[in-house]
């Protein structure tokens, strides 16, 4: 008896202390929002502090997030940076007169090249007010200097380093654990270049991978060294000659190649006082981009009600509804429809960043392109990737703009199949039997070998789909079929290579691609709003509604905590693609 009421008295003690956290949680929640969505007052002689060490991505849809290292796991976006929003925040500091310059925290910016162009841009157009930019770091990335090298002063800890030392890319492969595993992995491509299954059926690269990897390596590594040489006022020899040598990394010849000056921290702080001439530490006053944002904007508003329209694509192409992380054609399409619809919206840029993925989805999304197309212009706008399927989006539109950056191209279909007998039957000791009706009644239903009929029918569906897919590329890009097929093979091009080849009509950035539509239905500058899509949300909405699933959670704590995790997680994607793929050779990813 004593023991059923010591059970029922922690059940309703129990009850109550998690029905009160529950309150104080919601309370402190309620009052945190209360908070970051009152105004932010900018005061006289601010500077804006811009610290880039959280992921960029194209359009961060969340308010500011107290809760971020809490809640990081379970909440997309929570520790993101909005590149849009980020353009924003230094194109209000260009004109806020209360704003006299900007300091820049860029150690190791987790961003691409593209995406820090037009970053380096928005500041280089910064200086143009006459205000300042200061940069400094313990220590820099090459990306990471690549940005600060537009400052005008970069400022390293004497006892700091610079990796600089040219670009690389550094792929994995999985063909020796596959075989010690057991697994036979089966391949259908079409394209020399098609190199994205090369990760499961090779040890090393193609000569072809190496011949196009290295060619848009050097590509992207000329506009790099070339701007910096610009800002430093260097040779690109010396530069060339500064990464050979690694004297980048001894902080002294740095600053005697003249890559930038030593500081401590606190005597860069000496400096920024006296550009804002104030006498006491005290007296500095900082704003973030997260606080700009909610200032009043000093950009003149437009009484127009016409719009372009920013529809954001970002991530892996998959089929259906989708998170922040990939591009769900289900939802794509609705968007896309809706803006399509929108009597105001007299424009749409898409703002691709996608390595591909689904090729059905792919198809279906350049399908509702088409659609919207007739009714007003589509330009597409890509970052750093638009390749393969994310290329299949763009073809459809009235025009491309890629920067010179960008990874695009690899036109190209492939299928994979993964054999499992020997690993179930050998090393797990798990073996299988069937009965059937037809002699295929189980084609692709099994995990187990195919036949070479069964091979040969995926082929010639693979063959099928790489021919629709050249066929559309080369009337959206008005060339005769042969010659598009001359430089599609799967291969990858820069931006500025594809400009040269007839695969993109512009080079430059969002704003580039947003003046380019505006120019189609002759609206003027200050004659139209931007909008971008989809509409942001709230952070307390965004944690209501998202998916914390198992998967969720043990994907970002991996990332987060275990050496090699991107190949692991690699392969649970690899694992979890469905169909025909339209993707870029492996995730590309340039050091």
């Amino acid at each position: 008896m004593w023991q059923f009421v010591k059970n029922t008295l922690s059940n309703i003690l129990g009850l109550f202390l998690f029905s009160l956290l529950s309150i104080l949680i919601i309370a402190g929640i309620g009052t945190v929002m209360s908070e970051s969505d009152a105004k932010v007052e900018i005061k006289e002689n601010s500077i804006l502090r811009l610290d880039l060490s959280h992921p960029i991505v194209e359009n961060a849809n969340s308010e500011e997030n107290p809760f971020a290292d809490l809640l990081g796991p379970f909440v997309e976006n929570a520790e993101k940076i909005g590149l849009i929003q980020l353009l924003d925040a230094i194109e209000r500091a260009k004109i806020d007169t209360k704003i006299k310059g900007i300091y820049l925290e860029s150690t190791m910016p987790m961003a691409s090249y593209a995406q820090i162009s037009e970053i380096r841009d928005a500041i280089e157009d910064f200086k143009k007010s006459g205000k300042f930019v200061i940069s400094f770091a313990d220590s820099y990335s090459q990306k990471g200097y690549y940005l600060a090298s537009v400052s005008d002063k970069v400022y390293l800890n004497p006892n700091g380093l610079v990796e600089f030392s040219g670009i690389s890319s550094n792929p994995i492969f999985f063909k020796k654990a596959f075989d010690k595993l057991g697994v036979e992995p089966l391949v259908f491509k079409v394209g020399k270049y098609k190199s994205a299954v090369e990760p499961f059926i090779r040890e090393d690269m193609s000569p072809e991978n190496k011949e196009q990897t290295l060619s848009y390596l050097n590509s992207i590594n000329s506009f790099v060294f070339d701007k910096i040489a610009r800002s430093r006022n260097l040779s690109v020899p010396t530069l060339n000659t500064i990464a050979d040598s690694l004297w980048s990394f001894r902080p002294k010849l740095a600053e005697q190649k003249g890559l930038l000056n030593l500081a401590y921290e606190d005597q860069v702080t000496d400096e920024l006082m006296k550009l804002v001439k104030v006498k006491e530490k005290e007296d500095l006053e900082f704003i973030g981009l997260n606080s700009i944002l909610k200032a009043d904007s000093p950009i003149k508003e437009v009484e127009s009600s016409d719009k372009i329209a920013v529809l954001v694509a970002e991530g892996e192409i998959v089929g259906t509804k989708a998170d922040d992380d990939a591009i769900g054609s289900e939802n794509f399409n609705k968007e896309l429809r809706k803006l399509r619809d929108n009597k105001s919206v007299k424009a749409i840029v898409l703002r691709i960043n996608s390595p591909g993925g689904s090729a059905l989805a792919s198809d279906n999304m350049w399908r509702e392109i088409q659609l919207a197309k007739k009714v007003k212009p589509v330009i597409a706008s890509m970052s750093t990737y638009a390749a393969s399927g994310g290329y299949y989006m763009a073809m459809g539109t009235d025009a491309i703009v890629a920067h010179p950056a960008t990874i695009t191209g690899s036109i190209g279909i492939f299928g994979q199949w993964f054999n499992l007998d020997n690993l179930m039957k050998e090393k797990l000791g798990i073996t299988k039997d069937q009965v059937k009706t037809n002699a295929h009644s189980s084609f692709m239903q099994t995990t187990g070998a195919l036949s070479d009929f069964e091979k040969n029918v995926i082929q010639q569906i693979v063959n099928e789909g790489y021919e629709s897919f050249t066929s559309k590329a080369a009337q959206g890009r008005k060339m005769p079929v042969e010659k598009l097929k001359s430089i599609a093979e799967g291969r990858v091009w820069t931006g500025a290579q594809a400009k040269q080849i007839g695969l993109v009509d512009e080079l430059g950035g969002l704003k580039t691609a947003i003046q380019l539509a505006a120019d189609k239905v002759k609206l003027k500058k200050g004659a139209y709003k931007v909008s971008i899509y989809p509409k942001k949300k709230m952070f307390l909405e965004k944690l209501l509604e998202s998916s914390i699933s198992e998967s969720k959670i043990t994907e970002r704590l991996i990332q987060k905590n275990i050496p090699w995790a991107d190949a692991m997680l690699e392969i649970n994607r690899i694992k979890n693609r469905e169909g025909l793929q339209a993707l870029m050779p492996y995730l590309i990813e340039l050091k």
